[in-house]
């Protein structure tokens, strides 16, 4: 079982900058660990549905975006951490969302999802204009 705890998420202006952390613990198998595939981020504002914005092939490095954040926001890994993060760059008030970090150690992903195998309970981002 993997369990994945985001943190800094909080208030910005438009415009503003915020680097949201995602620090994975806990053992899957002796195949699969939590960075064997597919890692990633979504969000979710209230009454709308999941949104891929993010996601990462840990094994080739490649990176994939949504249009609405591509140019803005960056995800990345540190595997001596056992962190995902996810820099987000010139917020825009539509940004507003909870966001979550996602992995799914069993496959590989060539572009945003918003299903994985496991993620975390999520941190709020809050973008005024």
């Amino acid at each position: 079982q993997v369990h994945l705890v985001e943190t800094g998420g909080g208030s910005v202006q438009a415009g503003g900058s915020v680097r949201l952390s995602c620090v994975a613990s806990g053992y899957i198998s002796s195949k699969y660990t939590y960075d064997s595939g597919c890692m990633g981020w979504f969000r979710q504002a209230p009454g709308k549905e999941r949104q891929g914005i993010a996601t990462m092939n840990t094994d080739t490095g490649r990176t994939d975006y949504g249009d609405a954040v591509k140019g803005r926001f960056t995800i990345s890994h540190d595997s001596a951490k056992n962190t995902i993060y996810l820099q987000m760059n010139d917020l825009k008030p539509e940004d507003t969302a909870m966001y979550y970090c996602a992995v799914d150690p069993r496959i590989k992903c060539f572009a945003v999802r918003t299903d994985f195998d496991y993620w975390g309970q999520g941190t709020q981002v809050t973008v005024s204009s």
